[in-house]
């Protein structure tokens, strides 16, 4: 997610820092204007504060600002991320929640600290870089990033059968079942030219953001439902789900069958859990080739968060919307 005002060179009067104690609370204070996520202040920094005390947040993320003295003038989180792309892993820098402080805008120093992050991951080998934009893609354009098409669909989970939930075992997912699902995961990546490679600490990450969110918020405002199939005490399939009400978002899922329809009958068994409520009403980013049978898509619209891609290394090949395997769970 970003947010920018400018963009005329800054000046070189300035330096990037790690982001941390009283300038960690500068950029928390005017970033919680606009993504707040529902939570108060408070919660706000303990919710950032949380993701990175998880074993992949210790190590692959951080907030850098673009500082001058004490005063924060631009910041960013990076993440640094592994994918594969045509078959060969290379390293990504993710670049999420760029934000210009109030009162230093349009002088350029988001753009100036985006391309000191680009050069210092261009230093260290990293092959391309990786963000999501919510004010379109002209800005990034202009700065070399080109846009990977990708849409949020509205699902429609058809009844089974039978009355009633399907004959299947559901349980509770945990922390047990993360190499199982990293290892499906692996396994139905390999139909698509792109996509992250999710071990099973950031697949805990990318869960435990959303268990998070949850429950730093307004209580019974979300939940996470994180829910697996299993077969010989293993987890062959999963679906992780944001559910406020009956609205319902899609953040992830896998199964061993290409078909998917473990994943399917799983969320016909969710929504069968409350036969008398109207039917939920269910998005999510679903990923070309892995659409389970009992699932359609009633519109698809472009995702309001443009992804958008840009080589530091080389230069990249065209990324079509099919080639992408990237869930709702990953975008920061």
């Amino acid at each position: 997610m970003q947010y920018c005002v400018g963009f005329p060179m800054a000046s070189s009067a300035t330096t990037v820092v790690s982001v941390d104690g009283p300038l960690l609370e500068q950029v928390l204070d005017a970033t919680f204007t606009i993504w707040h996520e529902e939570l108060s202040r408070a919660a706000y920094g303990r919710w950032w504060s949380a993701q990175l005390r998880t074993p992949w947040g210790r190590t692959h993320l951080k907030r850098r600002g673009l500082v001058t003295g004490t005063t924060v003038l631009a910041s960013a989180k990076e993440y640094h991320l592994t994918a594969v792309l045509d078959g060969a892993t290379i390293g990504v820098l993710g670049i999420g929640a760029v934000f210009t402080q109030p009162g230093h805008r349009g002088r350029g120093y988001a753009r100036d600290l985006i391309e000191r992050l680009l050069d210092d991951a261009k230093r260290d080998g990293t092959s391309a870089a990786l963000l999501f934009s919510e004010i379109g893609a002209d800005y990034y354009e202009r700065i070399g990033f080109v846009t990977i098409p990708t849409s949020d669909c509205l699902l429609r989970v058809a009844d089974p059968p039978s009355r009633g939930a399907p004959a299947m075992l559901v349980r509770a997912g945990d922390d047990r079942d993360l190499p199982a699902i990293a290892a499906l995961g692996r396994a139905q990546a390999h139909a698509f030219r792109f996509h992250l490679d999710r071990d099973p600490d950031f697949i805990h990450y990318a869960i435990a953001r959303k268990r998070l969110l949850a429950g730093l918020g307004r209580p019974g405002a979300r939940e996470l439902h994180f829910f697996v199939a299993e077969e010989g005490a293993s987890a062959v399939a999963y679906a992780a789900l944001t559910v406020a009400g009956r609205d319902w978002v899609l953040e992830e899922f896998g199964d061993r069958d290409p078909s998917c329809a473990r994943v399917g009958a799983i969320l016909q068994t969710l929504v069968a859990r409350e036969p008398a409520e109207r039917r939920p009403v269910i998005r999510g980013r679903l990923p070309a080739k892995l659409t389970p049978p009992q699932v359609s898509i009633v519109e698809a619209h472009p995702a309001a968060e443009v992804m958008m891609i840009r080589p530091l290394a080389s230069t990249l090949p065209a990324i079509r919307e099919d080639d992408v395997l990237y869930w709702h769970a990953d975008v920061f």
